[in-house]
């Protein structure tokens, strides 16, 4: 349960803050939500990664149909060769490990904060 809430939190809340601030603003919601859902290590790093990373892949997608594949196709000939699917692919891989590392960083430095029984 708390993992399918930190995909949907880092994510929805990834989205909003994407509209107003930079692409690195993200990488703080992780941060945040991994502070506030608490979960160690992996897991909290496969949340952020599916979170972030399924967030800019659908994003990437929505923008490569709404100008025809046209950006993609620039943006991939400048990156030797790449298609449009490798490009989305790569851009919500890049997304997901950002957001990764910033939910695993939130999740473990949570617990060194958190008292000793």
């Amino acid at each position: 349960m708390k993992f399918l809430l930190g995909v949907l939190l880092t994510a929805g809340i990834g989205y909003v803050t994407q509209l107003y601030f930079p692409w690195w603003s993200v990488v703080i919601v992780a941060f945040v939500v991994g502070i506030v859902i608490g979960l160690k290590g992996i897991p909290s790093f496969l949340y952020g990664f599916l979170g972030v990373g399924l967030l800019w892949g659908i994003y990437a997608m929505i923008i490569n149909s709404n100008n025809h594949g046209i950006l993609a196709r620039q943006v991939g000939e400048i990156l030797q060769g790449i298609n449009e699917v490798g490009l989305i692919l790569l851009t919500g891989l890049l997304g997901g490990i950002i957001g990764g590392l910033g939910a695993m960083t939130g999740g473990l430095g949570r617990q060194i904060f958190k008292k000793r029984s």
